[in-house]
């Protein structure tokens, strides 16, 4: 499919190349093109871009980013550092990149205000954040933010009308001691990162951000963090036994994902599981993403190439609905043939 738009896609700062090339070190195969191909902005991008279909990618910084760093003042300067940096290496090429801002988690109202401000003078498209933001004095607290508090944050993203994309990290502090230490092969895609956005975003749900913000739109990558394989059960609980011993949220489940989340099919390639996705969530609020350099373009692209399924969906997942939920617009390439 030619057109494509991803939108689960991470660049590094230059200047942490070897923190960069130490922490490729502890997953990649091949550490050193990792941490190459992270660095990059647009040289070798765009060239698997061109070869791949893909016509627009949507640029985030890499996890654990700015969520990692505890001291707040340290985390608000890098996240600034970063948003002005993304934006000036992407300027010459607005057809093909835009970005997500990039928010220290350590104050509602200073994230609300970078979002703004980067929204309005960069013309970014939303926020990712990477879970839980690490606090405190030794760095093992973590803000979630599900609670009222952070009401004057998700106003702030309803009123610039942009989605915000949970992505995960890796635990960290007595969570990763007590849980995980013992079970490392198990940490990231394997089961941590799934485990810790779902329990974000089921507490996004069930602590009621949704509906005192109706019209936030939020971002679940990995085909939904395991989410839509639970529907059903995540629904008859709510229904059938949490609201009636008083659970407040006023919608179902599943209403939650027609109106506010969304899935993309970042790092996650199979068919049979995308086909299962379609089936509980729905050709509307599923979109095209690679989840690169983590993963690579030909295993995302060759997968959802080849994928069959009639075209007026497989518009919808590559292409139609990012653009739209992201206010893209014409770009060049946009109308493209699909095949």
């Amino acid at each position: 499919m030619l057109g494509k738009i991803a939108l689960e896609e991470a660049f590094a700062l230059p200047r942490f190349k070897e923190k960069t090339r130490w922490w490729a070190s502890m997953f990649a195969v091949d550490a050193e093109k990792h941490a190459a191909e992270i660095a990059d902005i647009t040289d070798t991008r765009i060239k698997y871009m061109d070869k791949y279909g893909v016509r627009h990618t949507v640029l985030s910084y890499t996890a654990p980013g700015v969520q990692d760093i505890f001291d707040s003042k340290e985390a608000h300067a890098l996240a600034v550092e970063i948003n002005d940096y993304v934006a000036g290496a992407i300027k010459n090429h607005p057809d093909r990149f835009s970005a997500f801002a990039t928010l220290s988690m350590h104050d509602p109202n200073e994230a609300s205000a970078e979002l703004e401000r980067t929204v309005k003078e960069y013309g970014f498209k939303g926020a990712l954040v990477n879970d839980t933001q690490r606090a405190g004095k030794d760095g093992d607290d973590m803000i979630f933010y599900d609670g009222p508090e952070w009401d004057v944050f998700w106003s702030t993203v309803e009123e610039l009308d942009v989605p915000f994309y949970l992505h995960p990290r890796n635990p960290t502090g007595s969570i990763h001691e007590k849980l995980w230490a013992n079970r490392s092969w198990l940490i990231g895609p394997p089961l941590s990162f799934a485990h810790g956005v779902s329990l974000h975003v089921l507490g996004m749900v069930t602590n009621g951000v949704f509906d005192r913000h109706p019209k936030l739109q939020v971002i679940l990558g990995h085909l939904g963090e395991h989410i839509p394989f639970d529907m059903w059960r995540i629904n008859h609980w709510f229904e059938d036994v949490k609201k009636p011993l008083g659970l407040s949220c006023k919608k179902t489940i599943r209403e939650y994902f027609e109106q506010n989340l969304w899935i993309t099919t970042s790092g996650h390639f199979s068919t049979s599981t995308l086909q299962f996705c379609l089936g509980e969530v729905g050709a509307d609020r599923i979109l095209f993403s690679i989840d690169y350099p983590f993963e690579s373009f030909s295993d995302a692209c060759d997968w959802f190439d080849g994928v069959q399924m009639n075209q007026f969906d497989k518009k919808k997942i590559g292409r139609d609905n990012a653009s739209k939920l992201l206010k893209l617009g014409n770009f060049k390439g946009s109308t493209s043939r699909i095949l």
